[in-house]
């Protein structure tokens, strides 16, 4: 129960009854209005939540934020509405101000990674150098809420209630530090534009999500909006300049006052200036602002180097302490389902799990991992099914051009037929072996491999289960990896 009016909740009834009720909470799905909350009919992509206005009223809503579309949706089945209607032209920017003054309270210091490739792991990087630096800290997206406070979540970037309970949750837990993972649709949908930032962050941006937001414009312009419109002029904006979207986005914080932390190899405040790898890691010479470093970090991939120093700059943009920050480094764990060693067979042979499901991130996987191979480099990985078709062919092409033996097998088909999924992967990579079954493609691929070798087993990362039509099978890619390796060598990861 939060007892706010509606006017304090910043909104003002346009229509039904003209009136600033009291409003007990607020509510995205009719089917869990209580007495005296808000419901928010909201544009959805299948259906609008005006069509369901007249349930809420029926469990007791206290009054109704939508569009006109919704509006007329909802007089059209209840005639005359009863309570008051706020009618707005941006009914979710509206709900996310809203949630956030309802369910008041988040840590002091919070900060969003945007970006189509390492959200996750520079999320729960930054919060493990906060850990390591003694402060209370979470990270959430992806691999749900870690840290200080664990939780499961059901979207990356949830919806505005149910991410600002979480944030006050959070803050009533004693956690002052939180990195949360900004995803396109979240942006698109102005899940975050409650949130107070202290910085936020880019990564990268490649193709994905396109079944969605349709074109590379209208995905880049989401992701962009975490600077455009959430984060405040008083925030810091760390940028990866190595991607040629990153000098749009300087100048976009730029325009609205913020302060930029550019990271880029040989460029930037923040400079990789060069790397050296070995079998368990990688050792980093860089600098910050002019001060060269160096830092050993027990992490596969090059790219990994970047998603860390990503990380320190946003621990710094939130008030720590360069070399204090710095110091932390070596200590930095792997993420599980991110490059995680998931098992070793006994002729030395590694096998790894990653949550690459793009192009551009399968590709980035296999170039990250080739110096750390003596021999060859083997590939199982797929594609999901109602998802962006056109990432299928590239995905192949990826694994053609960049691994030595590659296995094509199935990813969450959902309603698709695999075996057409995997026909159009297969249309770049002819030369791949097609083994529908996952865990006898992992099973397969394992068994080839010969000392100096190493496997990437690519798409699922954190994941348990795989999609098949309506159901979600139980599928663990790090505990299949383990069960192929003691089966063929009698011994585990």
């Amino acid at each position: 129960m939060t007892n706010r009016t509606l006017q304090t909740l910043g909104l003002t009834a346009t229509h039904g009854v003209i009136g600033d009720p009291v409003i007990s909470g607020i509510c995205v799905d009719s089917r869990h209005c209580k007495q005296g909350d808000l419901f928010a009919a909201m544009p959805g992509a299948a259906v609008h939540g005006g069509e369901f206005v007249q349930y809420a009223l029926r469990m007791g809503a206290a009054a109704i934020l939508t569009d006109a579309v919704g509006f007329d949706l909802a007089t059209a089945d209840v005639g005359e509405i009863s309570v008051p209607v706020v009618v707005t032209t941006d009914p979710r920017r509206d709900l996310a101000l809203a949630s956030a003054r309802c369910y008041a309270g988040q840590p002091a210091h919070m900060v969003a990674v945007t970006g189509t490739n390492g959200k996750t792991s520079v999320a729960n990087f930054t919060r493990q150098i906060w850990e390591l630096l003694g402060l209370s800290a979470v990270n959430f997206g992806t691999t749900g809420v870690e840290g200080a406070y664990a939780a499961a979540m059901s979207h990356t970037t949830p919806e505005p209630v149910t991410l600002h309970k979480l944030l006050k949750t959070l803050k009533g837990e004693g956690i002052t530090h939180a990195a949360m993972e900004a995803s396109s649709h979240g942006l698109e949908q102005r899940r975050l534009d409650g949130v107070y930032l202290t910085a936020g962050a880019f990564t990268n941006f490649t193709q994905d999500h396109l079944d969605y937001h349709e074109t590379f414009d209208a995905y880049f312009n989401a992701k962009a909006g975490l600077f455009t419109r959430v984060l405040p002029p008083e925030g810091s904006a760390v940028i990866n300049i190595d991607d040629p979207k990153g000098a749009v986005l300087v100048d976009v914080a730029l325009s609205r006052g913020q302060d930029v932390i550019t990271l880029g190899t040989g460029q930037g405040d923040l400079q990789i200036l060069g790397i050296r790898f070995d079998a368990t890691g990688q050792e980093v010479r860089f600098s910050w602002r002019g001060e060269v470093n160096t830092a050993r970090l027990n992490l596969i991939g090059g790219f990994q180097a970047q998603n860390v120093l990503t990380a320190a700059a946003l621990a710094i943009a939130c008030g720590a302490q360069s070399a204090d920050v710095f110091r932390c480094l070596p200590e930095l764990r792997t993420v599980p389902g991110r490059m995680q060693l998931a098992a070793t067979r006994k002729n030395g042979a590694s096998v790894f799990v990653d949550y690459a499901h793009t192009p551009d991130a399968l590709e980035t996987a296999l170039k990250a991992m080739r110096p750390h191979v003596l021999g060859r480099l083997l590939v199982v990985f797929g594609a999901g099914g109602d998802r962006d078709k056109g990432k299928r062919p590239l995905m192949g092409a990826a694994a053609r051009d960049h691994s030595d033996v590659a296995f094509v097998t199935d990813d969450n088909p959902r309603s698709e037929d695999p075996d057409v999924i995997r026909k159009m992967i297969l249309a770049e990579c002819p030369e791949a072996s097609e083994i529908g079954d996952r865990a006898q493609a992992i099973l397969t691929a394992v068994d080839a491999l010969q000392p100096g070798d190493a496997l990437l087993i690519a798409g699922k990362g954190h994941e348990t289960g795989q999609t098949v039509g309506d159901d979600v099978l139980p599928f663990d890619d790090v505990e299949q990896a383990s069960v192929a390796v003691h089966a063929l060598d009698g011994l585990g990861a």
